[in-house]
């Protein structure tokens, strides 16, 4: 790949004075470059499935807002929408009918979800997902899985404990005990672990939240047999199974990961795709479960901008796309792709790979390990990744910038993308093998 984006004296100016006024110079922690060193290029402009940065080096992006452009940067139906609806105002703290048509086209794809309310961030989704199944249940306790992350709630920045039935503490500072004391973490993927914490704690657990496919430790999949008996599990004990459906809700499926493997959820959360890039969360499920929420029920949650008519139409706009123009096919046969590119390169250059892939998300971890949990993504070459990172990102390839972040395929990524970045991958896999 004939081209050299390392030169970003622009970003290196801006990210010093960002610095200055911004704690870190992000307004995210995974923006930061903190697990691979260097200044983070600041973008200037999207299109299709490309970055621009303030330097003018443009990237094959597989980012793509870590998640929400399944059909890439600027598309022309999604603008059209958002320009139509700020025509008529930004907010009105009322209600529009731009609300109920995003729900009717959330509850017509959603196989779980009977009803929906809006919300800003999937991290009020998660969050107010919680709270409603613990009102609904009477009960305090829930489960989370090690490595799934579920936005920055108090109750859900947990780390894993020493054993399976270890209650978790809190993984970041600002967090009292208190706030996690009903949090119980358990390995994903181990069925054994999920039944012996049942049979302790069954009766006293209000819900179990998972990633369907986890990108939060980098992609990883869960086995049939762990999502059936959870199913099963949370059934007979009267549990709230929750899928945070935010990264891979409308991504792998038009009904999500819940559609993809047949495994049913009392809750979702959404978010990522909703929105279409602009700031928007839900949360939905039964319609037993949501009559709780107030003004309906007693379990209170509220947001001034919830619902607002520019996040609503972005939403609609997507996913009236997705309906009338499927885009999976197209994502599964350039994941593939993608996959094979990078199994290819890694091979040829001598250097030993995992590679977890779900459709449109896909992750390298730099392990010859097979990565199933937290446990085995965390043997992965962090060193190694971190520098055939910036051998991508130097030949105009944008990953993201963790090991333990799942990269994303958009449906107008071109088959010229994936060759191109096949070939910046295997120079760079060759630098690592020359070090």
């Amino acid at each position: 790949m004939s081209v050299d984006t390392s030169v970003r004296a622009e970003s290196e100016r801006l990210f010093r004075r960002a610095a200055e006024l911004i704690p870190g110079g992000v307004n995210s922690p995974a923006r930061a470059f903190g697990a691979v060193g260097g200044t983070p290029p600041f973008m200037r402009r999207g299109d299709a499935a490309y970055l621009t940065d303030v330097d003018g080096n443009r990237f094959i992006d597989y980012i793509g807002s870590w998640g929400p452009h399944l059909f890439g940067h600027r598309h022309p139906a999604i603008l059209q929408s958002i320009e139509g609806a700020l025509e008529i105002g930004t907010s009105f703290g009322a209600p529009t009918a731009a609300e109920g048509a995003l729900a009717e086209l959330v509850v017509s794809m959603v196989p779980s979800i009977e009803m929906v309310r809006m919300v800003n961030s999937g991290t009020e989704a998660t969050m107010s997902a919680i709270r409603v199944a613990r009102g609904f249940t009477g009960r305090s306790g829930i489960i989370k899985f090690a490595g799934c992350y579920h936005g920055h709630v108090d109750s859900l920045l947990v780390a894993a404990g020493s054993g399976a039935l270890t209650l978790g503490c809190p993984s970041s500072p600002g967090v009292p005990a208190g706030a996690t004391a009903d949090t119980l973490v358990l390995p994903y993927n181990d069925t054994e672990q999920l039944r012996q914490a049942f049979a302790v704690n069954g009766d006293q657990l209000a819900a179990v939240i998972i990633e369907p496919v986890v990108g939060n430790m980098g992609c990883v999949i869960p086995t049939s047999e762990f999502l059936g008996e959870l199913r099963r599990l949370c059934h007979h004990h009267g549990t709230v199974l929750i899928f945070d459906e935010v990264m891979t809700g409308f991504r792998l499926a038009a009904g999500g990961a819940q559609e993809l493997f047949g495994v049913t959820p009392d809750m979702t959360t959404l978010g990522k795709i909703l929105g279409a890039g602009m700031p928007v969360g839900a949360y939905g499920g039964r319609a037993d479960i949501m009559k709780c929420v107030s003004p309906a029920g007693r379990v209170y949650q509220a947001g001034t901008l919830s619902g607002n008519p520019v996040a609503m139409a972005a939403g609609r706009a997507m996913l009236e796309l997705i309906r009338s123009s499927s885009p999976y096919a197209r994502l599964e046969q350039l994941g593939s792709a993608l996959e094979s590119q990078f199994r290819g390169a890694a091979g040829r250059a001598g250097i030993p790979v995992s590679i977890n892939r779900v459709g449109s998300m896909l992750t390298v971890f730099m392990t010859d390990q097979p990565v199933t949990d937290l446990a085995s993504a965390s043997r992965s070459d962090t060193a190694r990744f971190a520098a055939w990172f910036h051998g991508l990102l130097n030949r105009g390839v944008y990953l993201p910038c963790s090991q333990f972040e799942a990269m994303f395929i958009s449906a107008v990524h071109t088959d010229e993308d994936i060759v191109a970045t096949g070939v910046a991958a295997e120079a760079a896999f060759r630098e690592l093998a020359a070090a």
